[in-house]
């Protein structure tokens, strides 16, 4: 059922956007402006809980936080939950949930966790207890399509068997599970047949604005597949440029890369203006490259079309290189004095990218 739901999704009008070079950037509306929040992966190493990460958010006067994980609340119990959410309404900041890994097939799938269906409950559960309407989840990883044996539609078979058996469930909670397009495991199209066949009464998109660069896409051609069902969002900039081997992206603060903001958010307000825009800001991590020069590399996007393609080679040729100054570290062992500064670093970009999307872009409320 989903093979050929997705073929005929590929290759039919459910999906036919308009080309994005055929459509003018919108202008913001005037008085009408988004939420602006932080998603708590940001901030990271501080490994702050719950209540220190919405005075943080307090502190930066943003109308909205996206609390990523369970093990971000300090404890599960609803007397802190209660805590939690009412210091969020002291505050005026709306929560949007998280959990992770949902598919038992995939690399990020964390065994611990027990059963999936149980596990998107749980989160659901303490969704609720916070006042949140969506949660944010994901598939899988990067290694999920680039690295797995299992073909992608075996992973997205099962993530929608986990969905469709939490959907009782999850209405009467009324809150929306929202699968983000996560670190290269989905094309925004797979995303989209995925809530279609899980069922979009319930299931939503958490749209990320980084992520589709790992897939070959412009952030606006997914923005503009996902935007019927975005209900929370992960926003950052990016450096993408051309390669020898292809094309390369760099995660960067706002207002550093080459992603034209103005015009994505633009579309964001007139598309999704229900939604909150979360930065997720991620700095501190090398340019990943993405050789489609070389033919191997297309064995992992068989359905890959042409016209979702080109807006992306026309970014990387329109694009440039990172020419700042980062510190940039791998995820291994590091010295105290290196993650005290990409700690630091979280915290500054971070800032500076509040101060973009509030002064140039125009989003939130302070």
């Amino acid at each position: 059922m989903l093979r050929r739901a997705f073929l005929q999704n590929a290759c039919g009008a459910a999906f036919a956007a308009p080309p994005i070079a055929a459509q003018s950037s919108p202008s913001p509306v005037p008085g009408k402006r988004i939420r602006l929040g932080m998603d708590t992966y940001s901030v990271r190493a501080f490994r702050w809980k719950a209540l220190q990460l919405l005075d943080f958010a307090a502190q930066l006067k943003l109308d909205a936080i996206q609390i990523s994980s369970l093990a971000e609340y300090e404890s599960l119990e609803p007397a802190h939950l209660q805590k939690v959410k009412d210091r969020a309404d002291r505050l005026g900041i709306k929560i949007d949930a998280g959990i992770g890994c949902i598919c038992p097939t995939t690399s990020g799938w964390d065994k611990r966790e027990g059963d999936p269906v149980q596990y998107i409950l749980r989160g659901l559960s303490v969704a609720k207890a916070v006042g949140a309407t969506a949660m944010r989840c994901f598939m899988g990883l990067t290694a999920d399509r680039y690295q797995s044996s299992t073909p992608i539609e075996r992973h997205m078979e099962e993530t929608i068997k986990v969905f469709r058996a939490a959907r009782s469930q999850a209405l009467d909670f009324g809150i929306k599970p929202a699968l983000e397009n996560h670190n290269g495991d989905l094309e925004a199209r797979e995303v989209r047949t995925i809530i279609e066949e899980s069922g979009k009464d319930f299931v939503g998109s958490c749209l990320d604005a980084g992520n589709p660069l790992w897939v070959l896409e412009d952030p606006l051609f997914t923005l503009e597949t996902l935007a019927p069902y975005v209900v929370t969002s992960h926003c950052r900039d990016s450096c993408v440029f051309e390669h020898p081997r292809g094309a390369a992206f760099q995660w960067v603060a706002l207002g550093d890369g080459s992603i034209d903001l103005r015009q994505y958010v633009a579309r964001f307000r007139q598309l999704c203006p229900q939604a909150s825009i979360q930065l997720e800001i991620i700095t501190g991590r090398p340019s990943q490259v993405l050789p489609y020069f070389e033919p191997d590399f297309w064995k992992v996007f068989p359905k890959k079309r042409a016209a979702d393609f080109a807006p992306f080679v026309a970014l990387a040729k329109r694009g440039h290189p990172f020419m700042g100054t980062m510190a940039i570290a791998s995820n291994g062992n590091q010295s105290a004095e290196l993650a005290g500064v990409l700690r630091e670093q979280q915290r500054v970009d971070l800032e500076r990218s509040v101060a973009y999307a509030r002064d140039v872009l125009q989003i939130g409320n302070a």
